[in-house]
Formats: structure tokens, sequence, C-alpha cells
């Protein structure tokens, strides 16, 4: 009896809104995106992000090396997904074909923004990771307005 309902209700469910047929994709430039970008943007301007980084001596450059290198990799493996397996191969799912890159890259983001706030944890103190999360999330958001 109990399934005979649950299947009913299934049904009805997709009789009403059956998936991927009005499913409209979200604007691109929407409130959110437009947050982030210009919080990072705000950031850059009064943390002085981009003078700090190439001129002060606070920082530990060993960590910072570290975070650089991560980061390479980490947006090396995302290049090769987005550009040669989905724009070249036409893979749309990568996933499955090469089930451990999503580990590796995120193992290594998350490596990296730990190498990051190490890194930078002498320049901002405890404002580093809302420094370095604002950056993140504005560069993310400029990215996807580009793709």
């Amino acid at each position: 009896m109990c399934i005979i309902i649950i299947s009913t209700v299934q049904k009805q469910k997709e009789d009403r809104c059956p998936e991927g047929k009005d499913d409209k994709p979200l604007p691109r430039i929407n409130r959110h995106s437009v947050f982030w970008i210009v919080a990072s943007v705000v950031v850059t301007y009064y943390a002085d992000f981009l003078r700090v980084l190439m001129e002060n001596n606070d920082i530990k450059s060993w960590w910072f090396n570290v975070g650089l290198m991560l980061l390479g990799i980490c947006l090396s493996l995302a290049t090769f997904c987005i550009v040669y397996l989905e724009w070249v191969r036409g893979i749309q799912h990568y996933e499955q074909e090469y089930p451990a890159i999503p580990p590796i890259t995120t193992a290594a983001f998350i490596a990296a923004s730990c190498s990051f706030n190490i890194a930078l944890w002498p320049v901002w103190s405890f404002f580093t990771p809302l420094i370095l999360f604002t950056q993140f999330m504005g560069v993310v958001m400029l990215i996807s307005l580009l793709g």
C-alpha cells in the first residue's frame, strides 16, 4: 500500500514539473555575483593587496611559495578539465573518465589556502581568512561571468 502511494506521488510530481523541460539557466549577472566582485575590488583597494604581496617583508615566503605551487597545480588541473576535456574533446562529465582529478584539485586548493593563510597571517592577522575568502569569491564570480 505504502509503495503504491509513494509511486503515485512521484508520478504526480513528474507530471507537474518534468525535469529539464522548463529549467531556465540562471542569469550570469546577478546580485550575488556583483556583490562578490565589488567586495573583492574594495578589499583589494583598502587592504592594498597587490602592493602587500609584492613588497611586504613580513610574509612567510616559504609558505607563500608552497601556496603558489599548489594553486598552480589546482589551476592547471582545472584548465586541463575545462579547456582540453570539455572544449577540445567534448567530454562533459570528465569526473567519470578521470575520477582522480576532482579530489586532487580539491586537496591542492585546500592546502594552498592553508599555506596562504599561514604565509599572510603576520601581515593581516585574523583578517587574513576573510580577505583571502573575499578575493577567492570575487575571482570565482568573475570567471563565472566570462564562461
